[in-house]
């Protein structure tokens, strides 16, 4: 599963973490890879966890993914 960069961007600034959204901005690829980029995303306050669920449709927004 891959999820696209601004929308990470996205869910830091909506915590308030304006720091880290600008840290990630510089260090995330366009499409991060919650597995792949795991160590990277915890550095950054991240849990892949919580991202894998928010976007495959916990959150709300797995049709965006293409959930089924």
């Amino acid at each position: 599963m891959q999820i696209d960069k601004d929308k990470i961007l996205n869910f830091l600034k909506d915590r308030g973490q304006q720091d880290k959204a600008a840290e990630a901005d510089r260090q995330l690829p366009d499409k991060v890879d919650p597995q792949e980029h795991s160590g990277l995303l915890q550095r950054l306050g991240v849990n892949p966890q919580e991202l894998i669920a928010k976007f495959r449709g916990g959150g709300g927004l797995g049709s965006m993914f293409g959930k089924k």
